[in-house]
């Protein structure tokens, strides 16, 4: 029995990492400092390494986003609550600054990458990342 769950944790791991290696995505968890309702973060990406910051926000409250990267190919996305890719902010057409009222409660999450012709070269992009919530959750 301790064989058979040794092997099942072992394939679980095997599978999560390759998982991991495949998508291709580090996940961070964006914390606002206590009584702010912004966070500034400085970062960087290389190559087809993609960031998915998260972060909690509720229906009618506005979320701000502002990317500033020192590469022209480096762009992020905004994804929904609950959301397989489909993005409500495509910055490599809409440009890197967001505002808006949201629509849904649940974690948005702030998807960081560079295009693809950029990530082919290996190239590097340094970044900040300016995120802000502000106002009420609608209740009804």
């Amino acid at each position: 029995m301790n064989v058979f769950a040794t092997a099942a944790a072992a394939t679980l791991i095997a599978c999560t990492s390759a998982a991991f290696a495949a998508s291709g995505i580090e996940t961070r968890q964006v914390q606002f400092k206590k009584g702010e309702s912004g966070a500034s973060i400085r970062g960087a990406l290389k190559g087809d390494q993609t960031i998915d910051y998260k972060l909690g926000a509720g229906a009618g409250q506005t979320m701000v986003i502002k990317f500033v990267p020192n590469n022209a190919s480096a762009y992020f996305n905004l994804l929904p609550p609950g959301s397989q890719g489909e993005a409500i902010h495509i910055g490599s057409s809409a440009g890197n600054d967001f505002a808006g009222e949201l629509k849904a409660t649940g974690s948005y999450t702030i998807r960081v990458y560079l295009m693809r012709n950029a990530a082919r070269r290996n190239e590097t992009s340094q970044f900040t990342l300016d995120v802000g919530i502000s106002g009420d959750v609608k209740t009804n």
